[in-house]
């Protein structure tokens, strides 16, 4: 039988973790939507009518959230391992913070289960 430091640990690092990884999986799924929209938008607009006043931007747009997506949904995998291991506080909180992105609620869970479980992180 193993004798612990009397400090028992809760099961909050590895929900943290659980629900960074979910809302980075759905970022991932956001990231490749918003590209697929970005090459179907804009190859439909140069087809029917050669080009569309304000496109430009249209397709700028979808693109700089493609990317904003996938940075987003590489940082909340990566802190939500890292709130699995019980590791590295910082990035934990930010994975969860960058869970926001994809998902409100999951995401507001998050940061609040990683804040109060600070002294269970090494």
């Amino acid at each position: 039988m193993e004798i612990t430091s009397g400090t028992r640990k809760s099961p909050m690092p590895m929900i943290t973790g659980i629900l960074s990884i979910v809302s980075s999986a759905l970022g991932l799924f956001l990231f490749v939507g918003l590209l697929i929209c970005a090459i179907a938008v804009g190859s439909t607009a140069l087809e029917v009518t050669g080009w569309i006043p304000g496109m430009g931007i249209a397709l700028s747009t979808l693109i700089v959230l493609a990317v904003v997506s996938l940075v987003t949904a590489v940082f909340a995998l990566v802190g939500g391992i890292f709130a699995i291991q019980g590791k590295n506080w910082g990035w934990a909180l930010a994975g969860s913070i960058c869970a926001l992105f994809p998902l409100i609620v999951p995401g507001i869970t998050a940061i609040t289960l990683v804040a109060i479980s600070r002294e269970e992180y090494e």
